[in-house]
């Protein structure tokens, strides 16, 4: 019976070396060993490489010990830094002895599978190659970072729309290489799995629960449609800012507009195409059924206050941890900053971002240069001319330990929910510079918050990095709404990480969670606004006042009859 298995109880595990939770989560984890070594110093590879080999092999040992004893939990995982901050989780619930398989399409980028791991790996081998793959979400990026502010709002919501019907295509013939792979799915039946884990970002995961008959659990930053669409999230436009719009919950009227009408465009283009060109697939009906718990990654320290449901639960910040030593040839580095007041700056754009023009790298070089700061910049590209003294660039950087490095000042950031959180877990102000998916949408969440400055990447100057770098290193404010959201973080009960796997062990022991989930599920869309409700009582209105009406005609004719009779 699960509920009497000791692999839900961790306490025999205190002695797991710390950051044995970290192997295999490096941003720089893209495919092979070699890949994700280059660029790093040599005898950090090899420090790192023992390291991790010690870690994995805790880990490995103990997924052995812990096999039988625990669940089993399958996951359909999303790509890239999706993938990253999943795997947190999953190395948790291998530490608490539960068995994990990953659902892998042959196409996934950032994980080999024939790499050592904690996982077990179910490749699904589809017809599209991880160039194809790559080639196609580099069109999705250069459409983002470099065409879509430059175009009218249609033209960019038919290019929108181009783009999310070749991903779609894509997901579509994935979905059906799982489907028709009869030996597979039987292969998972028997295997009798506890719980599924899934992104929304990749959509099936709920068609596959189904399959299996087993519940179902998503991860998720943000979308659209999914937590309100599907999840039955209530989301007023008045002060519920959508996703991706970069707006606040202090909205003027003509930002209320907007977002009213992306709202209802989201609901047009959820409820009508995408749900149309899934209906085959049953799949639109099981994502507003099927998913027991939500894993929202935030928290209050970054969200704006708005009604949230009984079956989401904030995990934001779960893969932060205290910073590390940092490795030799970063705290060289980095201990020149500190040996001024100046400090340091750490910039990084993702793991999705290897190059920019050489317009834009140079751009942003110069205004580097200018600073008193020491910068440590990663970035794979080609070495800008303007590159100044003061700024080294690395392929690879420990993020997370240079944030809680006592010498940094400021981190530049794209936005990502990972590098955010670091921030907000640090205590570091950040220069925004955002482009595309969400990322408009965390930045305006920590300019709101007083913890960062924006900055619009299609029209960045040189003096405007420089100067917005100068804000937010020199104006305390910035520092201290920085560390005021960092305690707020640290402020909760519950680890983020902990409260994530409890949620998933709390389904797989109760065999889901429906009673958390609210009747909406249940409604249509016009029940659920209580339009039908509406309707009826305008209904009623309109046959009262018409029936009062004719009463008052016929009453003012038969009067009008009666006068005219009497001066007759």
């Amino acid at each position: 019976m699960l509920l009497s298995r000791p692999g839900f109880h961790a306490s025999y595990l205190g002695s797991l070396p710390s950051g044995a939770l970290q192997c295999y989560t490096h941003p720089a984890q893209l495919g092979s060993a070699a890949a994700r070594d280059k660029g790093r110093p040599r005898g950090h590879c090899h420090a790192e490489q023992a390291m991790a080999g010690k870690e994995v092999a805790v880990l490995w040992l103990l997924a052995v010990l812990g096999w039988g004893s625990g669940g089993k939990v399958l996951v359909w995982p999303a790509d890239n830094s999706h993938w990253l901050n999943m795997e947190y989780i999953l190395q948790e619930l291998v530490v608490r002895g539960h068995e994990v398989t990953v659902l892998l399409p042959s196409c996934f980028l950032i994980l080999n599978s024939t790499q050592p791991s904690p996982f077990q790996f179910e490749v699904v081998d589809v017809p599209i190659t991880k160039k194809e793959m790559a080639t196609l979400l580099e069109e999705a990026f250069y459409f983002w970072f470099y065409q879509e502010r430059a175009l009218s709002v249609w033209a960019s919501l038919y290019r929108i729309a181009q783009l999310v019907y070749k991903l779609e295509n894509v997901t579509k013939i994935i979905c059906d290489e799982v489907l028709k792979n009869e030996a597979l799915l039987e292969r998972l039946k028997a295997s009798t799995f506890d719980v599924l884990l899934a992104d929304p970002l990749a959509p099936s995961g709920e068609l596959f629960a189904e399959k299996l008959g087993i519940p179902f659990v998503y991860t998720i930053r943000f979308s659209v449609g999914n937590t309100r669409l599907c999840g039955g999230l209530p989301s007023p436009p008045s002060y519920v800012p959508a996703s991706t719009r970069g707006l606040t919950d202090q909205m003027s009227f003509v930002e209320r507009l907007q977002n009213f009408l992306f709202y209802f465009y989201m609901d047009l283009f959820f409820l009508k195409f995408w749900r149309d060109e899934w209906d085959g697939y049953h799949l639109a009906t099981l994502m507003s059924t099927a998913s027991e718990i939500w894993l929202i990654r935030t928290y209050w320290d970054f969200e704006f206050p708005r009604p949230f449901l009984p079956n989401f639960e904030f995990v934001g910040g779960l893969h932060c941890q205290p910073a590390k030593p940092l490795p030799k040839v970063f705290q060289l580095y980095s201990a020149i900053g500190c040996s001024g007041e100046h400090g340091i700056v750490v910039f990084s754009l993702g793991s999705m971002i290897y190059q920019l023009t050489d317009e834009k790298s140079n751009l942003i070089a110069r205004a580097l240069s200018q600073l008193p700061q020491k910068v440590l910049w990663r970035y794979k590209g080609k070495k800008p001319e303007t590159l100044g003294s003061n700024t080294r660039i690395y392929d690879w950087i420990p993020q997370n330990d240079l944030l809680g490095h006592p010498s940094t000042k400021a981190f530049i950031t794209h936005g990502g929910t990972n590098g955010i959180y670091e921030a907000i877990y640090h205590g570091i102000p950040m220069v925004g510079i955002p482009m595309f998916a969400d990322q408009h949408d965390n930045i305006a969440h920590m300019r709101a918050k007083g913890a960062a400055v924006e900055l619009d990447f299609s029209t960045l100057k040189t003096q405007d990095l420089v100067d917005a770098l100068n804000t937010v290193i020199n104006n305390s404010t910035y520092k201290e709404n920085a560390l005021r959201l960092s305690k707020i973080h640290h402020d909760q009960p519950v680890k983020p990480l902990d409260r994530a796997v409890f949620w998933i062990e709390f389904v797989m022991r109760h065999k889901g969670a429906k009673h958390l989930r609210p009747a909406a599920h249940h409604l249509t869309w016009y029940q659920y606004h209580c339009l039908d409700v509406l309707a009826f009582l305008f209904t009623c209105t309109a046959i009262g006042v018409f029936i009062l009406a004719k009463c008052c005609l016929f009453c003012c004719r038969r009067c009008g009859r009666i006068a005219k009779r009497k001066k007759e």
